[in-house]
């Protein structure tokens, strides 16, 4: 990204003339602005070499600015999901710069609006599959070799504790408490947690000890050996060929986690499915949105609705319901 970054400037010369804890708490928030143009630099890149290429001042933006670059990845096309996301890159950039935003312009959000109704708003999102088709494919796992133990596990842990998958990696041994009554798992960050306020998960004992999560988390941790600290999903070195692998230290990659999903659930399904699985099947449970967001995190009902793969009009009906 161009430009002098004056606030984050500021708070960074700061850190060096204050005490170490007020120090400390800058760095922190140092850190997390980086973190979070990390994640935004592809999005940035993209519209600053739009704005040079069209002659157009990046920072601050103009609405003019603004909706030429709009229009322009609607006319590619881009997904209205993609569009979104590179303004709020562009919205959170202007804050991190300390400039004015017009991304919540009026006649932006009014060509938002138009964009919408040319590229459509359906998203491409993983689908949910069924605790039928989960059990089918944990009772085909090799539970004699350390990949089989790992995959039920993971797939067991991912499902009932409604895991993105960055949190599934982010796991660490120290984390986990094993209770008389659940497993209860601490996640000191997550992706609506920046902040690193303690959010908790737990999950139970199920009665067939085959798609038990706490009994899969228990034999996965045996092979593990001495470890009490350290990521819980590590890669497995592997031996001579044909030898079963051994768990390594290095920490899984949320690609991997990823592959490892489809390669036992179906090349349809990706790690997404595990948390959308979870809220799909709790739905249908007959569960209440606080208890599904009680496990989530999520923290409204409509973002309850976004993940529930109810939209199938034949199995999910209330029609079927009518007495006639």
């Amino acid at each position: 990204m161009t430009g002098d970054l004056p606030a984050l400037a500021l708070a960074n010369d700061l850190a060096g003339q204050v005490a170490p804890n007020v120090g400390r708490y800058l760095t922190l928030g140092l850190e997390g602005a980086e973190n979070t143009r990390l994640a935004y630099s592809a999005d940035l890149r993209s519209y600053e070499a739009f704005c040079a290429a069209h002659e157009l001042t990046p920072w601050p933006a103009a609405v003019a600015t603004l909706a030429s670059y709009v229009a322009h990845l609607a006319d590619i096309p881009r997904k209205l999901a993609t569009i979104n996301r590179h303004l709020a890159a562009i919205e959170k950039n202007h804050q991190l710069l300390g400039l004015p935003s017009a991304v919540s312009a009026p006649a932006l959000d009014v060509l938002r609006k138009g964009v919408a109704r040319a590229v459509g708003k359906k998203q491409k999102q993983a689908p949910a599959f069924s605790v039928a088709h989960l059990k089918k494919s944990i009772a085909e796992l090799d539970l004699n070799r350390p990949e089989g133990v790992r995959a039920r596990a993971l797939l067991l842990i991912g499902f009932t504790g409604a895991f993105r998958r960055s949190e599934l990696v982010g796991l660490n041994l120290e984390h986990i408490e094993l209770t008389d009554a659940a497993l209860i798992l601490s996640l000191p960050k997550s992706k609506t947690n920046q902040a690193g306020e303690l959010e908790q998960k737990a999950v139970f004992y199920a009665s067939n000890p085959l798609f038990c999560p706490i009994r899969a988390y228990k034999a996965w941790v045996e092979l593990l050996g001495e470890r009490s600290e350290g990521p819980v999903f590590v890669s497995l070195a592997r031996g001579k060929t044909g030898e079963a692998g051994t768990p390594s230290r290095r920490r899984l990659s949320d690609r991997r986690v990823n592959l490892l999903v489809k390669a036992h659930l179906g090349e349809k399904y990706s790690a997404h499915s595990l948390r959308a699985s979870f809220i799909t099947t709790a739905k249908l449970n007959g569960q209440s949105n606080e208890f599904i967001k009680n496990q989530t995190k999520q923290k409204t009902d409509a973002m309850i609705s976004r993940y529930s793969r109810l939209d199938d009009i034949i199995a999910y009906n209330a029609a079927h319901s009518l007495g006639l």
